[in-house]
């Protein structure tokens, strides 16, 4: 039971990370934030049946897809907290170390690459969008600030 509380708090504390940096490079360095209505509205029309699309933007709106759009992105994030936390065991529970997570991070951008973009019409790995290797690597490093903040969770819980 333990495992599992740690895996909550730590997928909240990542998710929140993200948000927060994806905040900071809104304000410094002019990046556009998420728009979780798209991946809310893509998640609405998975569960009507349509897995892919050409353009979700394009899709029918959803009634609510903006809050089903944060609640899919932190529910995601505490799955895998809960999944990393299960899986690690007591030893790491108690010991936190950085490195495996940060490897389970970056492992986890391929829901997002192979499933979500390519979902939502953007190609896999957001081969469609106008510069995919700098969605490639933002999407890298906002998964690195996701494992530093599943970690800072960790070592709270720990």
């Amino acid at each position: 039971m333990q495992a599992i509380l740690t895996g909550i708090v730590m997928g909240l504390a990542g998710t929140a990370a993200m948000d927060l940096w994806a905040i900071a490079l809104a304000r410094f360095a002019g990046q556009p934030r998420p728009n979780w209505a798209m991946p809310g509205r893509w998640l609405a029309h998975a569960f009507r049946g349509k897995l892919f699309h050409d353009d979700i933007a394009a899709a029918a709106p959803v009634e609510g897809e903006l809050r089903l759009g944060w609640i899919f992105h932190y529910a995601v994030g505490v799955i895998y907290g809960v999944v990393f936390a299960v899986f690690a065991g007591s030893d790491w529970l108690a010991a936190p170390s950085f490195l495996p997570l940060w490897i389970y991070a970056l492992a986890t951008i391929a829901a997002g690459w192979f499933l979500l973009q390519p979902g939502m019409g953007l190609g896999w790995a957001a081969a469609k969008t106008p510069n995919p290797w700098k969605v490639r690597g933002l999407g890298l490093v906002a998964h690195t600030v996701f494992g530093l903040g599943m970690w800072v969770g960790a070592l709270v819980m720990a």
